[in-house]
């Protein structure tokens, strides 16, 4: 039996003037090459260019199914039904939007000024949360007009009628810039919607504004340092994760039900899990990238964050499918969330890698343990698995995503001083990978989706903790300049990286709470283009457990 062969990091932690000055030491042709090599062995990367491998390279992690969708689903007008209680969940959703407006207590144009107000409350608080880096209220204020209008005379679009929605700055919609979460990029506004966002806006959603994020999204946690560092509505003095920390920030926080995301590294699901909400990860290729900023072709996802199961099912099947512009999405089965909301989980097969199950906070065990004791209950058979080489996936996702973030970044040679300085040392990194180095990557990217095509044959679902530590508290010296944990960044990605690299769809839900009141979450990953099986196993999770509002909450329908 292959080992477990993943390992806690115990790095130094650089923040302010010691951070900015060890980037500009990296960043130095005459200095780099003092500290270049231990900054690849932590990476990993010798262990990766001794690797032998017969299998040949997989540039993108497609699985090419029978069958192949015609075009996206119709507009959604229902979701038969999947609210848990209300005493388990206090949470405002897309289904309480849609319930006033059909009972004439509020309009979209009401709601609308409550998002507004709540928006600029979000940037009062101590510390500001800065959730958003756009808004714009004439804009959201006309949307809203027209959205009553087809409400008065019965003609909603779909049930996301007037339901707000977010879109991350790393997405396109108009008439915003964006600005990828940088201080040069979005000098002029997009020209036009990403696919994500008309299709939203083609249901009749209630576009709000962009969701601040970590610069080109390079790291899993909220720091921005030209647009102010996001704070998580459970503790403002903790870290939401990231890179779409402002969507999960602002799900958790109630300024939206429902956000839109970028997932290359976690990027969906580490925020969801810290934030205590719920965030899906499709399958590669499942949901158009057209209109998103090019920063990680290979290994980048867009997906919903939401308050509950419902409202990432319902989002999902109105972004997800075919694009006509985007032949990678051609090559996709028909969407499907059939059986999201079946109560139970009997005949459904789940995996549990025990060492890379525990490896993990207590807390974050426990309550993730809790949690699978509670879906034998309802019904699913529980199948230990064995995952090798999962160190050897860990850093071919790392030189994937680096290696394609310097890329896309070369296109502004002018602007390498004006990256915050993790952001510069990342970058650093992703230079100095050789394509010998990516082509290794690309070959353990074969062997890793031949490895999980195995594990599937006899499970339906594997089952981690989403997160090894739930949030953590920010370091005061690191509000100016940001800061560099590779410690806490490997805990937080210890179980989202295969997802990426292999295009498995993966979800991140809540089961729990910290003794300090911060949420744990789980994950859930499946086979390829199954999210509707993820769904219901979210979906089982969410009748199970009693949801906390965070102490920041804006109830916009009060």
């Amino acid at each position: 039996m292959t080992p477990y062969d993943l390992k806690s990091l115990n790095l130094p932690k650089l923040y302010g003037g010691m951070l900015s000055a060890f980037a500009a030491i990296t960043g130095n042709s005459l200095t780099r090459p003092l500290v270049i090599g231990s900054l690849l062995e932590n990476g990993g990367i010798p262990k990766l260019r001794k690797l032998q491998f017969d299998e040949e390279p997989t540039f993108f992690p497609m699985s090419i199914p029978q069958e192949h969708a015609a075009g996206p689903l119709d507009m959604p007008q229902s979701t038969s039904g999947g609210r848990a209680p209300r005493e388990t969940m206090p949470f405002s959703i897309s289904r309480d939007y849609v319930d006033v407006y059909r009972q004439g207590k509020m309009t979209p144009l009401q709601v609308a000024e409550r998002v507004i107000e709540a928006i600029a409350a979000s940037d009062r608080t101590a510390p500001p949360m800065r959730a958003f880096v756009a808004s714009q209220r004439e804009d959201i204020l006309k949307q809203a007009e027209v959205s009553t209008e087809r409400l008065r005379n019965n003609q909603p679009r779909s049930i996301l009628e007037g339901v707000p929605v977010a879109i991350k700055d790393e997405v396109d919609q108009t008439p915003y810039p964006t600005t990828v979460g940088t201080k040069f990029l979005g000098d002029h506004p997009a020209k036009t919607d990403s696919l994500v966002a008309a299709r939203l806006r083609a249901a009749g959603a209630l576009l709000v504004g962009k969701t601040n994020m970590h610069e080109i999204g390079i790291n899993p946690n909220g720091s921005n340092v030209h647009h102010g560092r996001v704070a998580n509505p459970y503790d403002l003095n903790r870290d939401p994760g990231g890179s779409s920390s402002g969507s999960g920030a602002a799900v958790a926080a109630g300024i939206v039900p429902v956000a839109i995301g970028a997932d290359g590294g976690g990027s969906i699901r580490v925020p969801a899990s810290l934030c205590g909400v719920v965030g899906l990860k499709p399958t590669f290729a499942r949901v158009s990238e057209r209109g998103a900023a090019p920063l990680c072709w290979s290994v980048a996802h867009l997906g919903p964050l939401g308050a509950s199961v419902e409202d990432v099912a319902l989002v999902y099947q109105i972004v997800a499918g075919p694009d006509p512009a985007e032949p990678l999405t051609l090559q996709q089965p028909p969407v499907t969330i059939e059986g999201w909301n079946t109560p139970d989980l009997k005949g459904v097969r789940i995996g549990l890698y025990r060492d890379w199950f525990d490896h993990a906070d207590r807390e974050v065990v426990e309550a993730n343990q809790k949690m699978v004791a509670e879906f034998e209950k309802a019904g699913a058979t529980l199948i230990a698995v064995t995952i090798p080489e999962l160190d050897a996936m860990r850093i071919a996702h790392v030189v994937a995503i680096l290696s394609e973030m310097a890329a896309c970044m070369e296109n502004y040679p002018e602007h390498r001083g004006d990256f915050a300085a993790s952001t510069r040392l990342n970058l650093v990194l992703g230079r100095v990978m050789s394509s010998r180095d990516y082509i290794q990557a690309q070959r353990m990217r074969t062997r890793a989706m031949q490895i999980f095509a195995k594990v599937y044959r006899d499970v339906d679902v594997l089952l981690t903790p989403a997160t090894a530590l739930a949030a953590q508290k920010v370091p005061p010296q690191a509000l100016s300049n940001g800061w560099s944990d590779l410690s806490v960044e490997t805990e937080m990605m210890r179980y989202v990286y295969p997802g990426n690299l292999t295009g498995l769809p993966a979800i991140s839900f809540p089961v729990g709470y910290t003794a300090e009141g911060m949420p744990i979450g789980m994950q859930a990953m499946g086979r390829h283009w199954e999210e509707h099986l993820l769904l219901r196993v979210a979906y089982n999770a969410e009748l199970r457990l009693t949801r906390r509002l965070p102490p920041v909450y804006f109830d916009l329908l009060k």
